[in-house]
């Protein structure tokens, strides 16, 4: 079973993440920041990732830390669960509509993070929810995940389809990246020998 847990405990979150990589999306996630849990359902369900996040935060602050924190903490849980890699697909991309907006990701589980964000989300808030926040939690996520990734707005003009849209695109491509290659299940999908 590819599957992780991870606690992450500061002086601002209390976060825990439990995901098995093979599983058929089942979702319960309570961060406390409502969007935020949605989009986090989107990211399991369409990523096929079973996944339950449990987050506590400084909301009296504002929702940056739980947000981020609980970024790192998945980036974290996707480590732990890939293991050495062996026998995954590696690339994954998707071009994903969402009725005004449509979102293009492309990923490599390469241990190298860097993210292109080349989305521009036309109001300040969904909601409540600081939409800057939607860049920190991928930022996150690519950082302590080691996945190149990249999110490229083609179009929209509302602000939740385009978060969600973007949400949903990563799952996709997360989706295939994490995937057994059935022609090469015993190799790690890398000249180097390594990911």
């Amino acid at each position: 079973m590819r599957t992780a847990k991870v606690t992450r405990k500061t002086a601002e979150t209390d976060i825990s993440v439990e995901i098995n990589l093979d599983g058929t999306g089942v979702y319960d996630n309570q961060t406390g920041v409502g969007f935020f849990d949605h989009m986090l359902d989107q990211l399991a369900r369409h990523s096929l990732i079973d996944m339950t996040i449990r987050a506590k935060g400084d909301y009296h602050i504002d929702d940056h830390h739980t947000v981020e924190d609980t970024g790192i903490a998945l980036g974290q849980a996707l480590v732990q669960a890939l293991g050495d890699k062996k026998g995954i697909r590696r690339y994954g991309e998707c071009h994903l509509p969402m009725d005004d907006a449509q979102v293009r990701c492309a990923l490599d589980l390469s241990a190298r993070p860097f993210l292109i964000w080349n989305v521009e989300l036309p109001t300040q808030k969904i909601g409540a929810f600081d939409t800057e926040l939607v860049r920190e939690f991928f930022q996150a996520l690519s950082t302590h995940g080691g996945i190149t990734l990249h999110i490229d707005q083609l179009h929209g003009f509302n602000s939740h389809h385009i978060a969600e849209a973007a949400f949903k695109a990563v799952a996709r491509a997360l989706r295939l990246a994490v995937e057994t290659d059935p022609r090469k299940a015993d190799a790690i999908p890398s000249t180097k020998g390594a990911l």
